[in-house]
C-alpha cells in the first residue's frame, strides 16, 4: 500500500513516520554528517529490491541528508563473463582478472553506475557518476601481480566527492581505479571503506544479502565492538567471505568512522529502518 507523506512525496505507509520533521528533530546530526552506503552487486539480482534501494536513496536526499553510494556487480560481471565463455579464478575471495576479463568488468560497471544514475533521474533525484571514465577519484596500487588487474586504494579525490554532495546531488561510484591510465578492479567493500575514511563518515552502511553478523546459535547480533567481533574472528564465531567484510568494517571504524552497520539488503527499505528507527535493520559495529 502506498500514499502521500507529509514531506510532500510518495512512498510506503510505513515509512510516513520517517518523513515527518518532527521525526528528523530526534536526529539533527543527520543533517550535518555523511553516510556512505555499499550497495552489494549480490542484492542487485531482483529488480524490486533495486527499485526499493532507489526510492531510499532519493528519500534520503530530498530529506537534506548527506550520502556517497558504492555500488558492486559480481554477479553481472560474473553473467558477462558466462556469455564470453571465461571462466573466473578466484585468490582471497578477489577474481584474478587479465586484460581481457577488466575490459569486460569495467563496462559491466560502468553501465550499472549508469542505470543507478538514471533510475535515480526518475525520481527526481541528481545522481552524478564517478567512474574511471567520468571524474575518476581513486587510485590505486596493484593487489599483487598473481591477482593482475586488481588493486586497492592508494588516494581517494575527496574534493570531487564533496562537490558533488555540496550541491544536494548523489555521488554514484564504481569500484574501479586508474593506476598510470590502467584501470583496476577493485573490491567493492574494500572501496566503500576507502571512501567513508577518506571523508570521515559518520557511518557506512553495507548492504548485503545477510541478516547481519550472527552469533554462534545464527541470531542476529544488533551491536558490537569491535574487541568484541575480533573474539568472535578468533572463536571462529565469524569464519569465511564475512572475515574481510569485518575487516574492512574495523578498518573504517578504526580511521575515523564513528560505526559501521551490516544491514540485510533484501528487505526491502532496509537503508531507512536502518537509518530513522530506534531498532535499525542489521549489526553495528562501533569502536
Amino acid at each position: 500500500m502506498w500514499t502521500s507523506c507529509k514531506s510532500g512525496y510518495t512512498t510506503s505507509v510505513s515509512f510516513c513516520w520517517a518523513f515527518n520533521p518532527k521525526q528528523m528533530a530526534k536526529k539533527p546530526q543527520l543533517k550535518n554528517d555523511l553516510i556512505v552506503i555499499k550497495y552489494g552487486g549480490n542484492v542487485f539480482i531482483d529488480r524490486n529490491i533495486f527499485n526499493n534501494f532507489i526510492e531510499d536513496i532519493s528519500v534520503l536526499n530530498k530529506l537534506g541528508l548527506s550520502i556517497a553510494v558504492i555500488h558492486g556487480g559480481g554477479p553481472r560481471i560474473k553473467r558477462e563473463l558466462d556469455k564470453s565463455n571465461i571462466q573466473s579464478k578466484f585468490i582471497r575471495g578477489l577474481r584474478v582478472t587479465d586484460k581481457k576479463i577488466i575490459k569486460i568488468v569495467e563496462d559491466v560497471l560502468i553501465d550499472f553506475n549508469n542505470d543507478i544514475v538514471d533510475s535515480l533521474k526518475k525520481k527526481n533525484t541528481e545522481g552524478i557518476s564517478i567512474h574511471t571514465k567520468k571524474n575518476s577519484v581513486i587510485k590505486i596500487i596493484p593487489e599483487s601481480k598473481e591477482l593482475g588487474f586488481v588493486g586497492k586504494p592508494s588516494e581517494i579525490d575527496k574534493d570531487v566527492i564533496q562537490n558533488i554532495i555540496k550541491k544536494k546531488m548523489v555521488p554514484i561510484i564504481s569500484p574501479l581505479g586508474l593506476k598510470d591510465s590502467q584501470t583496476y578492479n577493485i573490491n567493492g567493500d574494500t572501496a566503500a571503506g576507502a571512501v567513508a575514511k577518506s571523508l570521515k563518515a559518520r557511518r557506512l552502511i553495507l548492504m548485503t544479502n545477510i541478516e547481519g553478523v550472527l552469533d554462534k546459535d545464527e541470531k542476529l547480533i544488533e551491536e558490537v565492538t569491535s574487541s568484541e567481533i575480533l573474539q568472535m574472528i578468533k572463536d571462529e564465531t565469524i569464519t569465511g567471505g564475512m572475515i574481510p567484510k569485518i575487516n574492512t568494517c574495523l578498518d573504517a571504524i578504526n580511521n575515523g568512522v564513528t560505526g559501521v552497520v551490516i544491514v540485510d539488503g533484501r528487505k526491502p527499505h532496509s537503508i531507512l529502518f536502518e537509518i530513522f528507527s530506534d531498532k535499525g535493520a542489521g549489526t553495528l559495529i562501533r569502536k
